[in-house]
């Protein structure tokens, strides 16, 4: 039993250069999350530059009329803050290790020779499943597409409604700004006759 677990093990071993690669990238991945958690402003600045023109954007696609696309963008304005605080969370969760993931690509080269590539041309078998690939990408387009709009719809959903409870709480506050005003007024009015009297 020995035996096979020892064969196993020497049957697959990384050689040096696939474990020096791996710990090369998990470097990349270190560092990149070191940038970014010393580049919060920067990368804060750059979400906020995405956002305005993607919101902008949107908007103008999704929404012809003036009226409604003026307030959408009034409300965008006011719901960046809260894009900006979940962008900048997903970012340092997520983009380190993607950026680390393309870098990765980008340095493989790996590519089909130019022989390997007349094979699989030649070989009838590859060319009937193509066709398959193809309809499985296609499929898969479809169904990200869906995604996005269902993201898209969710976006706007919560942009309107934090954009009208932004707007709902201004008014609350301006309505109790003016209700204390008056109580200060009133209270004000009650003490100088006190004052004035005890003079």
């Amino acid at each position: 039993m020995n035996t096979s677990n020892h064969q196993l093990i020497s049957l697959s071993p990384k050689s040096a250069e696939q474990i020096m690669a791996e710990e090369r990238i998990h470097d990349v991945l270190l560092l990149l999350e070191n940038l970014s958690s010393r580049e919060e402003t920067t990368v804060k600045l750059i979400l906020d530059c995405l956002y305005d023109v993607g919101a902008t954007n949107l908007i103008n696609q999704k929404f012809r009329s003036h009226t409604v696309n003026s307030t959408l963008k009034m409300i965008a304005k006011f719901s960046k803050p809260v894009f900006r605080m979940l962008a900048w969370r997903w970012f340092k969760k997520n983009c380190p290790q993607l950026i680390t993931n393309w870098l990765y690509e980008q340095v493989k080269f790996a590519s089909v020779a130019p022989q390997q590539a007349a094979k699989i041309v030649e070989n009838p078998q590859l060319t009937t499943q193509l066709p398959m690939n193809l309809s499985e990408q296609t499929q898969e387009i479809k169904s990200l597409r869906s995604q996005v709009r269902l993201l898209i719809t969710v976006c706007l959903i919560t942009i309107t409604s934090f954009g009208g409870s932004c707007v709902w709480l201004s008014y609350k506050l301006e309505q109790a700004h003016l209700q204390t005003r008056e109580e200060m007024q009133t209270q004000l009015k009650v003490k100088e006759p006190i004052i004035n009297g005890s003079n």
